[in-house]
């Protein structure tokens, strides 16, 4: 079922906010990652230049004393777009993001739901879908326990074993 976007929903979030990232490739016409191909990188000195509005939402989310966790399951080799990630990410830290990365090897045995989701104070799942050409297809709001339950247990066993990002070296 449709519902409030996902940036709505992060302003009324009281208690938590997390995300599993569970993909190789995403958006690979987003302008950021093309211009991330064509050399450019974001200069940890020009805040503003930095991916706005969403940092703006993050660091306003953490302010609140909302902790806002990304977990990022990988394939290693890295996928150039998983590298573009990579390369960005010190921005979401900045932002007040708390981010882990997950080689996929190491989560076989880990029993995890079939699409990316941001859950949000333990109760809001926002299940993001995607086609097969890593395009957004749209987002779902879904409050149902069992599924929240699934979520929560998935993202805290990923959270475990996953590498912060400060420790992380894309292989």
């Amino acid at each position: 079922m449709a519902g409030p976007p996902l940036e709505d929903l992060l302003r009324r979030c009281e208690r938590s906010a997390v995300h599993l990232e569970m993909r190789d490739g995403y958006m690979r016409d987003d302008p950021m990652f093309i211009a991330w191909q064509q050399g450019h990188r974001d200069d940890p000195a020009d805040r503003a230049s930095w991916w706005r509005p969403w940092l703006t939402l993050i660091q306003e989310t953490t302010a609140r004393g909302v902790p806002v966790r990304r977990a990022r399951l990988v394939s290693e080799p890295v996928s150039d777009y998983v590298q573009f990630e990579y390369d960005v990410t010190f921005t979401n830290v900045a932002a007040g993001e708390q981010v882990r990365w997950l080689p996929r090897r190491r989560a076989t045995d880990l029993a995890l739901p079939g699409n990316d989701f941001w859950l949000l104070d333990g109760s809001t799942v926002v299940v993001n879908h995607f086609g097969g050409d890593g395009q957004f297809t749209d987002e779902e709001v879904v409050i149902e326990p069992a599924l929240a339950k699934l979520c929560a247990s998935a993202f805290e066993a990923v959270w475990e074993r996953a590498v912060p990002h400060e420790e992380y070296r894309p292989a």
